[in-house]
């Protein structure tokens, strides 16, 4: 999984090239070749957003972890660089008060991508991925679907470290939220996930993280009961 320690500026000034770096190659990838404005610009604009003050854990360091998890599962998508521009959106809109992200942040894609050269189709598709991760529920056979799906999710299955982290970190977006309130909303996301049948969709998610990601959800679950409990 990937690494929390955190970083220093010459870290996020890496990462930022890197990023840089793997949005040229998946812009590339999807104009399939054909000519287009220079990707550049349209990387730094989405790292802005991603660098936003509100955000704790939708930081650039999720996108990297995100398009990490779906290089590793690229084999099972039917359009890899599709996923992978649907990574670089799918928090480009990211308000912690707010529902609408994920609507906004596919209409983002949408005006976006096709002045930066990408064909209707494959924008079409960054569009309706972006806009499935209201609910990680792809349907069976959308293999892209279940990639984007299960690397968003891959933290889930973090050793103790790092989804302590995630953890605080998801809090910590959600600070104007009293204690009592976070718990019970945050307790009704684990139980809800935690009754799906499965979290994972790809043969690698379902072997590698699925059984760590629910040890996980539980162990996060009942420290939120013991927390209410306290106080009680």
């Amino acid at each position: 999984m990937t690494d929390t320690t955190p970083s220093g500026p010459d870290d996020d000034g890496a990462r930022t090239a890197a990023l840089r770096d793997r949005w040229r190659e998946a812009l590339v990838a999807a104009r399939s070749g054909a000519p287009g404005p220079d990707p550049l610009p349209y990387a730094d604009n989405l790292l802005a957003r991603w660098a936003e003050p509100q955000r704790r854990y939708h930081t650039a360091a999720h996108l990297a972890a995100v398009l990490d998890h779906v290089d590793t599962l690229a084999a099972h998508a039917d359009d890899p660089a599709a996923v992978r521009l649907a990574a670089w959106f799918h928090d480009a809109v990211y308000r912690p008060d707010r529902t609408e992200n994920e609507e906004r942040s596919a209409a983002l894609a949408e005006r976006a991508l096709p002045e930066a050269g990408v064909p209707a189709p494959v924008t079409a598709e960054v569009a309706r991925l972006v806009r499935l991760t209201v609910t990680h529920a792809p349907a069976d056979g959308d293999r892209n679907g279940e990639v984007l799906c299960d690397a968003d999710l891959a933290i889930l299955a973090g050793g103790p470290q790092e989804y302590g982290a995630y953890a605080a970190q998801v809090r910590e977006e959600y600070g104007f939220v009293p204690d009592a309130a976070f718990r019970e909303g945050r307790a009704a996301v684990l139980r809800q996930l935690l009754e799906l049948p499965r979290l994972f969709r790809t043969p690698h998610g379902v072997a590698e993280w699925e059984p760590r990601a629910r040890q996980n959800l539980t162990t996060e679950l009942d420290l939120l009961s013991s927390a209410r409990a306290s106080e009680e």
